[in-house]
This record gives C-alpha cells, sequence and structure tokens, in this order.
C-alpha cells in the first residue's frame, strides 16, 4: 500500500509545469463586479469632488516642500494656526459688568487694571475730529479662562457619564428582548428590535435639535440624546453576545431545573462580560467626543462655549477649547485601555 501511494506521488510530482491544472484566483464575474465597482466609484468621486480634493493637496504637499510657490490650502491652514496659538489663558472682565464687585475680596491671583483707549470723536463745538482717551477698569485673571474651560470640560466629562449609565440601564432590557434565544416572544423580539434600530438610526445631533427645544439649553439635552443612540448601540452589541454565547452551561443548568434569568446569571454573563466592559468603555469614550459636537446645538458642555467664542471670532479661546479637548480625550483613552487589559 505504501509502494502505490509513493508511486503515486511521484508520478504527480513527475509531470511537467504545463501539465498542471491550478485554480484561477478570480474568475469572469469578479473581474465584471470589480470593474462596475470602479465605475460607480469613478462617477461617485466627481459628485463629492475627489478630484479637486486630490489636486487642492497635491499643490499645499509641492508648496510645503518649497516646489510651488503658493497653495489654497496651505494659507488657509496656516491663517487658522496663527488665529488659533497662543491659546488664551488669562481672561479680562470689565469691573463695571460685574455685579456686587468688591474690591476687597478679589479672586485668587487677580488684580485690577486701568485701560486706556484711544478713540477719535467728532467734536461739536469746532466741527473737529479730536483723539479723546477713555478709560475703563478690568479684573484680570492670569489663569480665568483656563479655569473656565476645565471647569465646561468636567460639565462635558459629567453628561458622557450620565448619558453612558442611561445607556446601560435602557439597553438591558432591550438586549434581553433582542436576543432571539431569550426574547418572551416574537411580537417582544421585533419591538426591542425595531426599538433599538430606531436608536441608532437616529444621530445624536439631529435629536439633540428637538430636545434642546423641548428641554431647552442646557445639559439635559445632552444627557438624553447621547443616552438613546448609545443604548441603541449598546442593545445591540449586548444581544448578540447572548445570542452566541456557548449553550452547554446554559444546557446545564436548564436540566436541572434553572429558569432563564439563572441561566443568564451563571451561565451567560460570565462568558460576555469582558466584551460588556469593552463595549462599554467604548460607548463612553465615544460619548465624551459627542458631547463636543452636541454642545454645538446649545446641548451644554464644552461644545457650547466652542460654539459661542466661535461666532465671536475669539479663535486664541477656540484654541484653548481644542487643546483641552484633545488632552481630555487622550487621557481617558488610556484609561480605558487600561481598564480594557485588566478586566477584558
Amino acid at each position: 500500500m505504501n509502494t502505490f501511494s509513493s508511486s503515486s506521488s511521484d508520478a504527480r510530482t513527475s509531470r511537467p509545469a504545463s501539465a498542471w491544472d491550478l485554480p484561477r484566483p478570480f474568475g469572469t464575474r469578479t473581474l465584471v463586479v470589480l470593474l462596475l465597482v470602479l465605475v460607480v466609484g469613478f462617477f461617485a468621486g466627481q459628485r463629492v469632488e475627489m478630484g479637486r480634493m486630490l489636486s487642492l493637496t497635491g499643490e499645499g504637499v509641492l508648496a510645503a516642500v518649497g516646489l510651488r510657490d503658493n497653495s489654497q490650502v496651505l494659507s488657509g491652514l496656516g491663517s487658522i494656526a496663527r488665529s488659533l496659538f497662543p491659546p488664551q489663558v488669562s481672561e479680562q472682565t470689565e469691573v463695571a459688568r460685574i455685579e456686587g464687585f468688591d474690591r476687597n475680596r478679589l479672586p485668587w491671583f487677580s488684580h485690577v487694571e486701568t485701560l486706556e483707549t484711544h478713540e477719535p470723536k467728532l467734536n461739536p463745538e469746532t466741527l473737529q475730529m479730536e483723539d479723546r482717551v477713555e478709560r475703563r477698569e478690568v479684573l484680570v485673571e492670569p489663569l480665568g479662562y483656563l479655569w473656565h474651560v476645565a471647569v465646561k470640560m468636567l460639565e462635558t466629562f459629567e453628561i458622557a457619564v450620565w448619558a453612558t449609565l442611561i445607556a446601560i440601564v435602557l439597553s438591558a432590557p432591550l438586549a434581553w428582548c433582542s436576543a432571539r434565544n431569550y426574547a418572551p416572544n416574537r411580537l417582544a423580539y421585533g419591538l426591542a428590535r425595531s426599538v433599538v434600530g430606531l436608536f441608532r438610526a437616529v444621530p445624536e445631533l439631529v435629536s439633540a435639535l428637538f430636545l434642546v427645544l423641548a428641554y431647552g439649553f442646557g445639559p439635559i439635552a445632552g444627557v438624553l440624546a447621547l443616552a438613546l443612540h448609545s443604548a441603541g448601540f449598546l442593545g445591540k452589541f449586548y444581544a448578540e453576545d447572548i445570542e452566541t454565547a456557548d449553550d452547554k452551561p446554559q444546557e446545564a443548568l436548564r436540566a436541572i431545573g434553572a429558569n432563564k434569568l439563572k441561566v443568564m446569571r451563571f451561565a451567560v454573563l460570565p462568558q460576555v462580560m469582558p466584551q460588556f466592559i469593552a463595549y462599554t468603555l467604548y460607548v463612553l469614550d465615544r460619548n465624551v467626543r459627542m458631547a463636543t459636537v452636541v454642545g454645538l446645538v446649545g446641548a451644554g458642555g464644552i461644545g457650547q462655549e466652542l460654539k459661542g467664542r466661535y461666532d465671536m471670532y475669539n479663535y486664541a479661546h477656540v484654541g484653548t477649547i481644542l487643546i483641552a479637548i484633545f488632552l481630555t480625550v487622550l487621557v481617558l483613552d488610556r484609561i480605558a485601555a487600561r481598564l480594557r487589559s485588566r478586566y477584558g
């Protein structure tokens, strides 16, 4: 038997290369589909101006390395950088606008300065323009705006935390009913799946616009907008993990008479808890970033401050806000990575 196998193997390996029949890596259908994708992508790229984007980007790269005199992109980025930096740290407030101002009880590290401004005004007697000096007192806080941004970032983080907590509470029953093997009946399964899809389909910014109309400007609208969207994502992820959990421990508990709740507690959750923690940390990280975005429509947090400063052309203040957002997201990302490595 071994002799026959050895001779057959020798016969196969001794065939010339021209006699080998190797399967083709792709066929005619694959080429046709690829061609259609390229054609559709070409026309779609024209509608979204991909050609213009590549052209302007190429000009910017050439200008950056000195092979071109000027570039629209490079000039625009340079103008933005000059406007944003140096970032604003201190804050000045006119004393006349501070209600109940007490010179003897100033904030820490602050002081009062007198500013002089020269403005040309028309003298009604001589009908000549004269340079007049106006003096006003301002309260100068060296770290005032930095402290204000820190408070707003704390509010943004609180919005994200509360939105995540509410999302967990909402997603728990949705995940239970959205899991095919734990849904009470078909009606509950279909209804839960529809609610999860609805929450995921409506972006946070859109829901925040309507919630601002209902609850007014402030963090309430931001918390609810983020919570509803996050509940849709968590409900979907949790349900999929529950459905795909190993069934053998569940069958063992069912065999001794355990109900669905006990099976979930002792057989499913120990399997899926690392994934649940990873999903929740991801949603929290995402909510911190999205809390900035929903603030642009008045839903509280640092985004509301960012929109106000941008509309007033206070670009140095905008630079401070962007740096604070970047540092906050960076720190939270490191913390989330450590928690995932420990509990994941």
